[in-house]
């Protein structure tokens, strides 16, 4: 009995240890980087718990401006320290008398901290060269005057740019063949998302230091630099973003209390973003709370009277805007008397600057007599169907798209809609199933300045390597598909030139600014009401100066009770400070 025992003992014996032995070899040998469900790294778990480290940069890329300023990060000449200086006499004397920080305050700071840190985070304190060079100077272990990576906690365009977050799940899915730490950020929004492939870090730059079980160094008080092996990362987006106009676009979009809508501005020469402000902003305690981090600029929106311009366009080349014939603009589009807006007998030009509802309604039915698809061919030849943001082949990435949240303009929803007269009468004044994207209005407008030349729209011209070399070039890109002519954008330049010209033109407001400016109005009945008042969604989008155009400017104001005031406001300021700027560098 006692060896039948004695044989069961040995046997639960041998296997529990056989079993831990194979647990031993599955984490020491088989899964030491992907160890468990959540893919962890036991070798840098296992170096985490005996090195103190501080993160200099996190390899992640960066977003650059177009004259090559950092616009997410900032990088900051900051004094580090190191928690075993409480162990040393370390001259905290001579320090202080470099940094102009007090002796006894650095001494309170090293001798609370437990980890490496940049004196004064999370506003750290800035150094000048000069102190960096000093401090280095002294060559005292554990004190160094380095320049770290620190988020911006404003960041121009934040819609644009977009958002980065942790999420496992995700970065397997997306990058399955990669060896990559659970806490990479990805991009989730904007062009932090477009990009994020290419934002990737191949490691970190960090200040390290091995420590024993009380926090003592382990192997002396020397402190190592670790720098990713490939020289060439992290590489720079360099966007199209002028970062002083897009902080002072921010700015007024703000003075002007636009709660819902934004601007976009565009330089007609490379038909890229200056800069593009959405709201509202970004909630950064919950970012996925209040719309803040959709971009209102790539997203469909109501345009109303902004659309008249493509059924003008359409009018044109089919011989309908002889100067001789007159609209009844006392009357609605529905044929009753017009009360608010009784303009009288208007002719095509100045139903046009006067945004008269009645014209272009009838001629939107007559078009549509003639080609039911006609509006939805010349929205296409106007750019404003479809998507206008940069698209191609990048490397092994087909069809990239620069905008990955760009939603696509229409006309009509259903074929029964586009041969109804009076669906077309209201898709005339931009009505109905009409919905375009302010970034596609803007492309529009810079369409007809050019002379009919249609270009995709850039936010980005490039990706550089850390050293400056271009890794991906974003040239001009042609939209491929018809446009209007050259003698049809002449046509519609004039039109749009007397919106500001005609005292009584609904962009009037316009006239006197120091750039002769050319555009349309635009007042869109959303179907949303606020205190039983119906809201709208207020436009204005032209182009300056006339003669020789540089800019493209929409601005919107979107599910708003009150006049156009905030928008008419927001352009006029955003051309008087272009016309400073360029005329303060003689321009």
């Amino acid at each position: 009995m006692w060896r039948r025992r004695a044989l069961g003992w040995l046997f639960i014996c041998i296997t529990s240890l056989v079993l831990l032995l194979v647990r031993l070899m599955q984490i020491q040998l088989i899964e030491t980087k992907t160890f468990s469900k959540h893919n962890v790294n036991l070798l840098e778990e296992s170096v985490k718990q005996r090195t103190q480290e501080l993160v200099i940069d996190n390899g992640r890329g960066n977003f650059l401006d177009r004259n090559g300023a950092m616009l997410t990060h900032k990088k900051v000449a900051v004094l580090v320290l190191f928690p075993f200086l409480k162990k040393l006499d370390w001259k905290a004397k001579k320090v202080s008398e470099i940094s102009g920080i007090s002796e006894d305050v650095l001494k309170i700071a090293v001798e609370g901290a437990k980890k490496p840190f940049a004196f004064g985070e999370p506003q750290p304190v800035e150094l000048t060269t000069s102190q960096m060079e000093r401090i280095n100077g002294l060559k005292i272990p554990g004190v160094f005057a380095i320049e770290k990576k620190f988020e911006r906690s404003e960041v121009p365009a934040e819609q644009l740019i977009g958002l980065t977050g942790e999420n496992p799940k995700e970065l397997k899915n997306r990058y399955p063949n990669k060896e990559l730490s659970e806490k990479t950020l990805l991009g989730v929004s904007g062009l932090e998302e477009s990009f994020d492939e290419f934002l990737l870090p191949e490691g970190k730059s960090k200040l390290v230091y091995h420590v024993d079980g009380s926090g003592g160094p382990l192997f002396g008080i020397n402190v190592k630099y670790v720098d990713p092996a490939n020289p060439f990362y992290p590489v720079n987006v360099r966007t199209t973003l002028d970062k002083n106009l897009q902080q002072k676009a921010d700015s007024l979009v703000d003075q002007y209390q636009i709660k819902k809508g934004g601007l976009v501005l565009l330089d007609i020469e490379d038909n890229s973003v200056l800069a593009m402000v959405s709201r509202p902003t970004i909630n950064k305690k919950d970012p996925y709370s209040g719309g803040g981090v959709t971009n209102m600029m790539v997203k469909q929106q109501i345009v109303g009277s902004v659309f008249k311009t493509v059924v003008a366009a359409a009018a044109i080349d089919e011989n309908l805007d002889d100067p001789t014939r007159l609209f009844d603009c006392s009357k609605k589009i529905n044929g009753k008397q017009e009360l608010k807006y009784n303009y009288g007998m208007l002719d095509f030009a100045t139903s046009f600057s006067r945004s008269c509802n009645r014209t272009f309604g009838e001629l939107a039915k007559e078009l549509q007599k003639t080609n039911p698809h006609i509006l939805e061919d010349y929205a296409a030849k106007l750019s404003l169907a479809g998507s206008v943001g940069w698209k191609g082949d990048v490397y092994h990435t087909s069809d990239f798209k620069q905008f990955a949240d760009e939603d696509k303009g229409r006309v009509f929803l259903s074929d029964e809609a586009r041969k109804d007269a009076n669906f077309a009468a209201m898709s005339g004044i931009g009505q109905h199933e009409v919905r375009v994207t302010p970034i596609a209005v803007a492309n529009m407008m810079a369409t007809i300045a050019r002379g009919g030349k249609k270009e995709s729209v850039r936010a980005v011209s490039k990706i550089e390597y850390k050293n400056g070399t271009t890794m991906v070039d974003f040239p001009k890109q042609s939209i491929k598909g018809d446009t209007i002519s050259p003698y049809t954008a002449m046509k519609l330049q004039k039109l749009l030139r007397e919106v500001v010209l005609n005292p009584n033109g609904t962009g009037r407001w316009f006239k006197d600014l120091p750039y002769e400016v050319a555009g349309k109005s635009g007042t869109a009945e959303t179907g949303k009401y606020e205190d039983g008042k119906q809201l709208h969604n207020k436009w204005f989008a032209g182009y300056f100066p006339y003669q020789n155009p540089k800019y493209v400017l929409v601005a919107v104001n979107l599910d708003v009770v009150d006049s156009e005031g905030g928008v008419n406001l927001l352009f006029a300021d955003i051309v008087k400070m272009l016309y400073e700027k360029n005329h303060s560098n003689g321009e």
